[in-house]
This record gives C-alpha cells, structure tokens and sequence, in this order.
C-alpha cells in the first residue's frame, strides 16, 4: 500500500504569530498535475480586523525609530530569504507552470528589492523632502512622515517579487503593513511570514493575509484605522470599489498598473515616488538669526 503525504497548511501572520484563521477555512493548493499539496487559510473579516489592530498598535515604535535601523532590519529580511532561496523558487514552482531559472530569477530580484528599499529608509527623505525659500528671517523645511496602517494589496503575478514590492514601500517610510497576496499563487506569501518572524521584524509591523479577494475589499477600503492602501495591477471593477470606498474616510488610494518587466526594475517599482504616495509632508517654520 503506498503511503499518502499529509499537505501543510500554512497558517496567517498577525501580530508576529501564526494564527489559524477564525473563520476554519482552508483552501486546497493544487499543484500543475492538479494533485492537492497544501492548504492555506481562507481569511475573513475577523482576521482582517484583528490584523489591523496589530498594525495599528506597533505603529508607534516602528514609525519611532531611526530610518537607519529600520535598513537594518530590511536588510536583515533580505538576509533571510536570501538563505531560503530554493526553498522559494519550489514554492513559486508549485502553481505556475515557470522554469527554476525563471523562478530563481524572481527570488533574486525580491532580495535585490529588499536591499533597494533598506536603502532608501534613510535617504528617501532627502529626495522628496526640501528646504523652502521664504523671504522673511525663517527656516522653513518641508518633511516626510509616515501616514499610519496601509493595506498592500499584492499582484496576482509575480507572487512573491509583488508582494514584497508591496510592502517594502510603506514599511520602509515608517508605516505599518496588512498585506493581501496573490489569490492564484498564495504558498509565498505564508511562506514570507517566516521570513518576517526570523528577521528582527517587531510582532505587528507586517501582517499577512491569504484569501479570497472579493471577501474582503469593501471592507479594506471602509476601514476607518487604514490610512492608505497600496493596489497592485486591479481591475477596474476592483478599482472603483476600492475607490469608493476609501472616499469616506480619505485614504489615499495609490493603484499601479505594472507589466511585468516593470516589476523587476527597481527605478519603475522601489524609485522615492512610489515611497511618496505613503507619507504626509509636513512643513515646519523656525525662525533664524538673520
């Protein structure tokens, strides 16, 4: 008699744990032979709710600390996954019908992503802050801060290098994160989270969701506590009620449209102006001695 394999069910990421999902559903991952390998959980409202509480409770310290050390532990991410690579590329393999080299390429690009936006947490500043000529005895300096809880609504394709674009530039500006993965290609994204809880991430900053897109969207967008959302590549039924949605409580809805060459170019994806749409500028007035 042969044996039969017991399929991993890979769990939610909320507030640095692996919880269930409270509503008891799963959703059977098949592989290209159509066979059931793993199960991943069917997120619901509750567990969209509670993710946003986690964020919106580690807000405060992530925001708090230096743009130097929050490279740090970005850099610490890309350590991680870089040490798992195959372990990802397998995963990338299971539901897309792509090469190992192709879905080798796609892991190394998201390392490359995380030290590009490592690099930006401290420098980012410069680019789209500035110093404002006044004519009067003033300094007057306008300053980027971040804006709160953002939802990252990751691609469908690529898996992994889009939802780590996703999140990379929010987090990396001081915000915190409740990221949506791919629907089609989910096994990277409860994957990550392993990456996050070894990578000196504090419990809240990311949080990680698998599930059924239409489930959810009405109430990202109507979710007082999110102050802006991150849409990878919607359709236009998506965008409009995302849209709509957000126009009560005023978040910011920044939707990008990348093909796939755009998303493996750092200067397209991980440039300053796609950290831009997740801060607020502040101007701030001293007077001088002249």
């Amino acid at each position: 008699m042969s044996r039969l394999t017991v399929p991993k069910t890979y769990k939610l990421y909320i507030g640095g744990k692996f919880p269930r999902t409270e509503s008891g559903r799963s959703i059977a991952i098949e592989n290209q032979k159509s066979e059931i390998v793993a199960h991943i959980c069917h997120g619901s409202r509750k567990d969209f709710r509670n993710a946003v509480e986690s964020a919106h409770k580690a807000f405060d310290s992530w925001s708090g600390i230096t743009g130097y050390l929050r490279g740090q532990i970005l850099y610490r991410m890309a350590e991680m996954l870089e040490g798992r690579k195959e372990e990802f590329a397998a995963a990338i393999q299971v539901t897309q019908p792509v090469t190992n080299a192709v879905a080798r390429k796609e892991v190394d690009a998201s390392v490359d992503r995380l030290v590009t936006f490592a690099g930006w947490t401290d420098k980012y500043q410069q680019v789209i802050g500035c110093a404002n000529p006044v004519a009067g005895s003033y300094y007057n300096f306008t300053i980027p801060q971040p804006q709160g809880v953002v939802v990252a609504i990751a691609p469908q394709s690529p898996s992994l290098l889009g939802l780590i674009t996703c999140i990379g530039a929010p987090i990396c500006s001081g915000n915190t994160v409740v990221a949506l993965g791919s629907e089609v290609h989910p096994i990277t994204t409860a994957i990550f989270g392993e990456v996050c809880q070894t990578s000196d991430v504090p419990a809240g900053v990311i949080n990680l969701l698998t599930g059924k897109n239409k489930e959810l969207l009405e109430h990202i967008a109507t979710h007082r506590q999110v102050a802006g959302l991150y849409v990878a590549n919607p359709t236009k039924k998506n965008r409009t009620l995302l849209e709509e949605g957000s126009a009560d409580s005023m978040k910011r809805v920044h939707c990008v449209a990348f093909d796939e060459s755009d998303w493996y170019d750092n200067a397209v994806t991980a440039s300053p102006w796609e950290i831009e749409p997740f801060v607020e500028m502040k101007t701030i007035w001293h007077p001088s001695a002249c």
